[in-house]
């Protein structure tokens, strides 16, 4: 029988307990004095429990109308609460089509940055994705992305610029799945590789061509190094340190003073700056350690303080001297060539001590497992030949 309560008593109801209507519909009275609409049935043998709202927003008739709905439905053998569910589901998904993949992107990078080894990684996101991807994908909600889209992004890139592109996709793909994880989008990844874009794209190997660094001949660097120190300033002062040292040049703008022990000659670079992941003492050199005492006093925290309190130098400082002094032509990078190519042409120290110095990870595994030492003593001669060499002593 059905129509067991009446709208007054509903409202009069205060001792807590379930209060059944008829049709599977009842009144849940709690302790607290809270009242809601509950839908009890059967389905496939399992009795299961629906919640219609509270009384104060649902009056008895609505509740009814409720309870018929659901009754309708689990006699075509149909699951009420799954079609509850599924219909939330694309509500939220028609929400999430007002969000674009700029703004997944930047939520993407802010929850990952923390994570992330240096503060560059969140540039270089950023950068590659404001050239690439935000002009064609940026403003559209992110469900919309699909495999059209994405190819409309990398196909301009994909075989001048192999490298960029690859990394491209990879970080389209990561903010996809993180969108997709968030409900803000739905269905398969159109960035995916594997089984995907692969049957689209050559891949990277076929046309990724090999990129070096332009570089100064070694013969060269000793006249060179003289015009360095002949312009004078914190950012010739730092190009000639980053020589010196056969550095990295992230390596050498972040250097900071904690890391310096000026007594033993020593620059210990923890691992969490270095390309390898490894921790990296470079043994410092006589005009290395000049260079030091120069600029000791500027900053108390970097070694090579920018005009920014609390900044360092950036690499953009040493590619502006670089063409000031007419060599545009060459980067900061390309430095590291010049040592490799003179200690290989002019020294007979062996190829594994020249490589350590230059912090270069061992690809063999088998080699790095024996390889236990880090060769410090041979280095220190090596970094001393090529400082004099460097400054034309030699």
């Amino acid at each position: 029988m059905q129509g067991k309560l009446t709208a007054l008593g509903v409202a009069k109801l205060k001792t807590p307990g379930m209060y059944g209507d008829g049709g599977g519909l009842w009144l849940q009275v709690t302790g607290k004095g809270g009242k809601s609409w509950i839908f009890r049935y059967t389905l496939q043998g399992k009795a299961r429990e629906m919640g219609l709202g509270p009384v104060s927003t649902f009056s008895l008739a609505e509740a009814r109308d409720k309870a018929l709905a659901c009754r309708k439905l689990t006699y075509e053998g149909v699951d009420p609460i799954e079609v509850r569910r599924e219909r939330l589901q694309k509500a939220a998904v028609e929400a999430a089509r007002t969000v674009t993949f700029r703004t997944c992107a930047e939520a993407y990078i802010e929850a990952h940055k923390p994570g992330w080894r240096n503060g560059k990684h969140v540039a270089q996101w950023s950068a590659t994705l404001e050239a690439y991807a935000y002009p064609i994908i940026g403003d559209l909600p992110v469900q919309a992305v699909d495999t059209t889209l994405v190819m409309r992004v990398l196909d301009p890139i994909w075989t001048t610029k192999p490298e960029t592109a690859a990394r491209v996709r990879g970080r389209i793909e990561a903010i996809l799945d993180w969108a997709k994880t968030n409900t803000y989008r739905e269905g398969e990844n159109p960035a995916r590789w594997k089984g995907h874009l692969a049957n689209l794209l050559p891949k990277r190997s076929r046309v990724k061509k090999v990129e070096h660094h332009p570089a100064l001949p070694f013969a060269e660097i000793p006249k060179f190094m003289v015009e360095v120190d002949e312009r004078g300033g914190i950012a010739a002062r730092l190009l000639a340190f980053t020589i010196l040292t056969a550095a990295r040049s992230g390596e050498a703008v972040g250097a900071l003073w904690t890391e310096i022990d000026m007594q033993a000659g020593i620059w210990t670079v923890p691992s969490v700056r270095m390309k390898g992941e490894i921790e990296h003492r470079v043994p410092l050199s006589q005009p290395a350690l000049a260079i030091l005492a120069e600029v000791r006093g500027l900053d108390e925290t970097f070694v090579f303080p920018g005009s920014r309190s609390g900044k360092p130098l950036s690499d953009m400082a040493m590619l502006m001297l670089l063409r000031r002094l007419g060599r545009g032509d060459i980067t900061t990078h390309g430095f590291r060539s010049s040592f490799r190519d003179w200690a290989a042409e002019t020294t007979a120290f062996p190829s594994e001590v020249v490589e350590m110095a230059l912090a270069h990870v061992i690809d063999n595994k088998v080699e790095a497992a024996y390889r236990r030492g880090d060769l410090f003593a041979k280095r220190r001669e090596l970094m001393d030949a090529w400082a004099e060499f460097s400054r034309g002593t030699r």
